[in-house]
């Protein structure tokens, strides 16, 4: 559920549209929008905006109730990349990077950053603030 207003419109409609359980895709630049979700792309250039940065945005307007990234994303180390939000005490589910991929068809949009780091993708679940 939306709480304020985003600087981008399309994106503000979005949050503002999401239901209970609805998914919410932000990608980096190189991950595949299939045929389905509405499309984003907030991309000015290499590095514009980061993943984190629209993360961020995307956290101060939507409800989180999970979360789920490719496992990949975790590195050989096995910790949380530097972009997963830790504040929101949420434990992401990790799925492989093509499970995650056949998840992004059944999401509501799909948001395009400039980000250029491999596997920094991430599913936003809608939850309800009561």
């Amino acid at each position: 559920m939306k709480r304020t207003t985003l600087l981008h419109a399309e994106l503000s409609h979005v949050i503002a549209s999401l239901g209970h359980g609805d998914m919410l895709v932000l990608g980096d630049a190189g991950l595949p929008i299939p045929d389905g979700p509405r499309r984003i792309d907030l991309a000015v250039a290499r590095g514009v905006p980061t993943l984190d940065e629209v993360l961020q945005a995307v956290l101060s307007e939507m409800q989180v109730e999970a979360i789920v990234i490719a496992d990949e994303a975790l590195g050989d180390a096995k910790k949380l990349p530097g972009w997963y939000p830790r504040s929101l005490g949420i434990e992401p589910q990790t799925v492989s990077h093509e499970e995650f991929k056949r998840r992004t068809a059944k999401a509501r949009a799909m948001v395009r950053t400039g980000e250029c780091t491999p596997y920094a993708n991430i599913i936003l679940i809608a939850g309800v603030k009561f």
